[in-house]
């Protein structure tokens, strides 16, 4: 019932005022982000009919606003997304925000990672969702990064995938991605903040596949080098060599890339 009356104020604020704006009122917040050097946010913007209306826009006129499409190139940390807007004649209001959270580990344009975070708009909020706003208006949507190493195709070039968690509000990562819900009356002239940390150390992909060394990781050999999976099994002293991502092609131990023959199981 709440949710139904929360829509109907809605519809008639958005028929009377143009999205209230009439009132004084901001209809737009600011999205900004403070994470690792080297990372960017997407941010998919995602827009509803206001209940009531008749319309349907389908899926060419009703699409994804999107802020830094190209981040490689013209990432800007701040966005002011509209709460309310309207395409051919259609009333829309705010819906939800997917975040892309990407980063580039080599100069190749398939040399990145990337993981995801989520904003729902809600009418009402529970325990779980993290919506509050402090004395000054702004919001935190907080997680921690962390890259996984793996070995890819017959030359055992050396990928890396990116593993975005959410965290508590002491910094534990905890399950899920970044994620915060916020009711759409709390958002207008507000700063909802993505808050991005890099876990201090790289680990592997899979298990069982690189061993533990002083520098850094060995990659277990397998059944032979054109074995893909390549699981250890017990056999610590068989190890391959891989490339990295700047072309040297030669290399033993990640990330430092030099000769060490001393394994710690």
């Amino acid at each position: 019932m709440k949710r139904v009356i929360h829509r109907l104020i809605l519809g008639s604020c958005l028929a009377l005022t143009g999205g209230c704006s009439a009132t004084g009122k901001s209809d737009t917040f600011t999205l900004t982000a403070d994470i690792p050097p080297g990372f960017a946010y997407v941010a998919k913007v995602t827009y509803v009919p206001v209940p009531g209306q008749s319309c349907n826009l389908g899926r060419y006129n009703n699409v994804k606003q999107q802020f830094n499409r190209e981040w490689r190139t013209e990432y800007k940390p701040d966005a002011q997304i509209e709460i309310h807007r309207t395409r051919k004649g259609c009333e829309l209001v705010l819906y939800s925000i997917q975040l892309d959270i990407n980063a580039a580990y080599g100069k190749d344009r398939g040399d990145f990672g990337g993981d995801s975070g989520f904003i729902a708009v809600r009418d009402y909020l529970d325990a779980r969702d993290k919506g509050s706003f402090n004395a000054v208006g702004e919001s935190q949507i907080s997680g921690q990064c962390q890259w996984l190493f793996r070995t890819s195709g017959k030359t055992r070039i050396l990928r890396k995938i990116l593993s975005c968690k959410n965290t508590d509000a002491q910094g534990n990562v905890t399950k899920g991605r970044p994620f915060a819900a916020y009711t759409l009356d709390q958002l207008p002239g507000k700063t909802v903040k993505l808050k991005i940390k890099l876990a201090d150390e790289e680990r592997p992909y899979m298990k069982d596949t690189w061993v533990k060394v002083p520098g850094g990781w060995k990659r277990c050999m397998g059944d032979n080098f054109e074995d893909q999976h390549a699981f250890c099994y017990g056999n610590y002293k068989d190890f391959s060599t891989f490339r990295m991502p700047d072309g040297r092609d030669t290399c033993t131990i990640y990330p430092g890339c030099t000769e060490n023959k001393e394994v710690t199981p």
